[in-house]
């Protein structure tokens, strides 16, 4: 069996669904669909977590084996300010980690982005960050992993920040479309 470990937040976790709405279970499905049984997804998606948190839990995941790394942590960074170079940071040490611990292993970045409405750099120099860390790793992308979701109220929890069940198939499409080409 072949691993797919999606390590993020709420966003992975599918925050106000079942296990079996959130888009790494949907992936699970759509694996099957198309052949690839010998493939299991795990979510290691954890509601409310930073990347400096990441950088403190990754570790224990990493002690199974991973053939691809789905990291899509940032999102709770941006909504609290962190700044940007700490987020990279953070970024990097989980990646550095992963490529430690299973050098094999393929890698998949999640980026994302926060409103223009955020006064001053912020927005942009959040929204580059995911680019260059994908550039610099030379890893896979996928440029805005709720492209298409955010701000659309039928896509989204009466909370307005957390995909519903068809937020997430989005989501899983997006993550998909690059997935794909790694299997």
């Amino acid at each position: 069996m072949k691993r797919i470990l999606f390590f993020g937040d709420s966003l992975t976790a599918g925050y106000g669904l079942r296990a079996s709405q959130a888009f790494p279970a949907l992936i699970q499905e759509r694996l099957k669909e198309n052949g690839y049984q010998d493939y299991v997804v795990v979510n290691a998606g954890l509601s409310g977590d930073t990347t400096a948190g990441g950088v403190h839990r990754v570790d224990r995941w990493l002690n199974e084996p991973v053939d691809i790394f789905v990291l899509g942590l940032g999102a709770n960074d941006g909504l609290r300010g962190i700044p940007t170079r700490e987020t990279t940071q953070n970024l990097q040490q989980i990646l550095d980690k992963v490529k430690h611990k299973h050098p094999e292993a393929k890698v998949i970045l999640a980026g994302l982005e926060i409103p223009d409405i955020v006064p001053g750099r912020y927005a942009a120099e959040f929204r580059v960050l995911f680019r260059e860390l994908s550039i610099s790793n030379n890893i896979s992308f996928i440029p805005f992993l709720l492209e298409g979701v955010a701000g659309v109220p039928h896509l989204n929890l009466p909370d307005r920040v957390h995909p519903n069940a068809e937020g997430q198939k989005i989501l899983a499409n997006h993550t998909w479309a690059v997935l794909k080409d790694l299997l």
